[in-house]
């Protein structure tokens, strides 16, 4: 772990690596009963990039882009303390652990604690693992075998655990076949796998393709996984892996050795999901319907300046999940308007998470809706419609197989975009004047 002081923020912005890794604000406030260390924890935050991340604090515009709590935790810090680790994932698994630990003062201000959202191992023969709200946590403890949080982000952390079933695939709804949690054997063909497990995200425990043994193995991984223990996880499975290869049991050692690998290598992981949600879209788009947000701007010299977010799923407008966006900064940039959007939007976890974001404008605002995104650990692909001097579409920028998929529902999406901010800046406007 290492210290930086608050004194010069430019200094302590430049000396930041710009890596994955965690956060710690310290500082001194006094406190009700009693008075607070000079050094006390005050804030606990993840970033893929820590440079970019504690910058963001010192922004003129802090007060309006993240509310009065944190521009006072911000004025009590003295220093800053920070830990790199190898991935987003480690990072959003160390921060978890370091919350819960300490305790800070402004994390719990910021959010209820009950609110929270938690990783859940059930008290199950074959336990599922699930994400729950600290409240319900409460609530259904006695189904709780283990469970790992708070994650601040409830986004980020189903983005994350998507990761973690690639590598250790875990059941959640399904339901184990009954011969299989009688008697403990091996499924017959009349047990029919659930859609998890015919794209590789469930070992088929509904099917019975494995044992409670072989299952249990699976669950002690991930558990390892969420306590921080990559390096002891890491060293049992290569053990695992040798002792597989010298029973001659190649295809457990080869499934291992990948194990193995993806963990040295969560980046890579991340990137081969997002390969693998392309790939899989068509089934995936099947079962689940697609979710498009569109984000417009709209102003008058930079006056009256507003946002909107947009909805569509399976190509039709979900009016009802519109959302308006008054900016509170005082700018003419079409970008840092469109970064103060989606930076609300994106600290409202309950939304449902898009499948495709479509943006107007060129390369600047496909890259600033990118660079939040990054920010916010999420992978989502993102869609920017260029326009002519008539402000009609010309083109795209973006994955094009994406863009020949869903080029329809893209515009539909845009197009409502601008009809709606268009139509919330004239009522703005209106009252205003």
């Amino acid at each position: 772990m290492e210290k930086l002081y608050v004194q010069d923020a430019n200094q302590l912005i430049r000396k930041l690596p710009d890596t994955p890794g965690v956060y710690i604000f310290r500082g001194c406030v006094q406190g009700v009963s009693k008075p607070i260390r000079k050094h006390e924890i005050l804030y606990i935050g993840k970033a893929t990039s820590l440079r970019t991340r504690v910058a963001s604090y010192f922004r003129r515009d802090l007060i309006a882009t993240r509310g009065p709590i944190i521009v006072g935790m911000v004025e009590a810090a003295k220093s800053v303390d920070f830990i790199e680790t190898d991935s987003v994932l480690e990072a959003l698994i160390l921060e978890a652990a370091l919350i819960k630990k300490h305790q800070p003062i402004y994390n719990t201000k910021e959010k209820d604690n009950k609110s929270f959202n938690y990783i859940v191992i059930t008290k199950e023969d074959f336990p599922r693992v699930i994400t729950m709200r600290g409240r319900e946590v409460n609530l259904r403890i006695d189904e709780v075998k283990y469970s790992f949080g708070p994650f601040p982000q409830g986004s980020v952390l189903r983005e994350a655990l998507s990761i973690v079933r690639k590598i250790f695939p875990f059941r959640d709804r399904c339901v184990p076949c009954k011969q299989l949690t009688t008697n403990n054997l091996q499924l017959t063909s009349k047990c029919r796998q659930c859609f998890n497990a015919q794209i590789g995200l469930c070992p088929g425990v509904c099917s019975g393709s494995i044992t409670k043994t072989e299952y249990a193995k699976t669950i002690q991984r991930i558990k390892l996984f969420f306590e921080g223990k990559k390096k002891t996880l890491i060293v049992r499975l290569e053990r695992e892996m040798k002792t597989a290869a010298r029973n001659q049991n190649f295809e457990e050692a080869g499934k291992i050795k990948k194990a193995i690998f993806a963990l040295n290598h969560i980046r890579d992981v991340a990137l081969l999901r997002a390969d693998f949600l392309r790939a899989s879209a068509v089934s995936l788009h099947e079962a689940l319907p697609v979710r498009i947000e569109a984000y417009d701007v709209a102003h008058i010299s930079g006056t009256h300046t507003v946002g909107v977010m947009v909805v569509l799923e399976d190509n039709e407008p979900r009016k009802s999940e519109y959302r308006k966006f008054k900016i509170k900064t005082s700018t003419n940039d079409d970008n840092a308007s469109l970064r103060e959007i989606l930076e609300r939007r994106f600290n409202h976890p309950e939304w449902p998470m898009p499948k495709l974001i479509v943006v107007d404008g060129g390369k600047a605002q496909v890259n600033t809706a990118e660079k939040v995104l990054n920010e916010c650990g999420l992978i989502i692909p993102v869609v920017g419609v260029v326009k002519d001097e008539l402000h009609k579409p010309k083109g795209f920028l973006g994955d094009k197989a994406l863009v020949q998929k869903h080029d329809r529902a893209i515009l539909l999406a845009n197009s409502e975009a601008h009809r709606f901010a268009i139509g919330y800046h004239r009522k703005l406007r209106g009252k205003l004047s």
